[in-house]
């Protein structure tokens, strides 16, 4: 049975990331709608589709129970207003890159975040670091300033996207909910600002929701499932398996956005980019196995024998 739920599990994480490194492909073809257009209309009807998902799984009560909850801590309140910013800063962000030509610079992001993610381990929580994990760093780090110097201007596309998205995950450890209510509230929290932004677009006649083509109207209506579908199935599979084999699986993604970038849409893809993304797959590589059981045993090995003068 254990077995089965762990084949489940990787299953049900590797499908949501190859959602989400498909994703692109879908806000490619609403490209002739503004970044902040889709953005809008992302978090509204994702909330939407977001109700409709509690009411489907019965979790209504739950929702409302953690309304109720949220009411009298200001502190877990505060902490999901903050999650829901950044979440919504990231989208924003990626949707703009992708439909700006800028796939590779997205995938890049993606790649750094789960480095960016243990760094703000170690300053907030004071989480420790062997050698091997600090090296992992310094090659991703050399792989940043490679294209920083090549572009002659800071990578801040990618370095945004994965610094918001591992704030988003460092804010998200303070509010405990279901992930699916956790969703909700958080497009629950921006989604009245993203009613009035689309009001506001419809009074100066800048809009494309009902005014472009039917066909335009259903993806920006989608992009509410588009969003919360990958996000129920990492959740699912998230819960099934270890966080080693969680975090091999999570560079499917923006693997597939490097592809898409580089052989679909045909993006510019140098040496120089080459030898930057090698410097941070070693590094990704080497910090991966050190979260495998094997290299724990090695390491705990290679220390009692370090410890008796071996």
């Amino acid at each position: 049975m254990k077995n089965n739920e762990m084949q489940m599990g990787i299953i049900y994480a590797g499908f949501s990331y190859f959602l989400w490194g498909l994703l692109p492909i879908y806000w490619k073809l609403v490209q002739h709608v503004s970044a902040d257009e889709i953005l809008a209309n992302r978090i509204f009807w994702s909330f939407f589709f977001m109700l409709a998902v509690l009411l489907f799984t019965r979790k209504w009560g739950a929702f409302i129970q953690t309304l109720i909850h949220f009411r009298s801590n200001k502190k877990q309140l505060a902490a999901l207003v903050v999650a829901s910013l950044f979440v919504s800063c990231n989208w924003f962000i990626y949707i703009w890159a992708v439909n700006s030509g800028h796939l590779i610079e997205a995938s890049l992001g993606y790649y750094i975040n789960p480095l960016v993610s243990v760094i703000l381990g170690m300053i907030v929580f004071r989480e420790k670091l062997s050698l091997t994990q600090y090296a992992s760093f310094g090659m991703a780090l050399i792989g940043v300033l490679i294209l920083t110097i090549s572009y002659g201007q800071f990578p801040w596309i990618s370095i945004f996207l994965a610094l918001s998205f591992g704030l988003y995950g460092l804010v998200k450890k303070m509010v405990k909910v279901d992930s699916a209510i956790g969703l909700t509230l958080e497009t629950l929290v921006v989604a009245p600002f993203a009613l009035i932004y689309m009001i506001i677009l419809f009074v100066n006649g800048s809009h494309s929701f009902l005014a472009v083509s039917a066909g335009t109207d259903l993806l920006l209506i989608g992009a509410g499932a588009a969003t919360a579908v990958p996000l129920l199935y990492f959740s699912k599979g998230a819960q099934k398996i270890p966080m080693s084999t969680l975090g091999f699986l999570q560079f499917i993604a923006p693997t597939l956005t490097l592809i898409l970038g580089v052989f679909i849409y045909h993006e510019h893809f140098s040496s120089i980019h080459l030898i930057s993304f090698l410097f941070i797959w070693t590094a990704i590589s080497i910090y991966s196995l050190t979260k495998t059981k094997l290299f724990t045993q090695l390491e705990a090995k290679w220390k009692k024998g370090k410890s008796v003068g071996i």
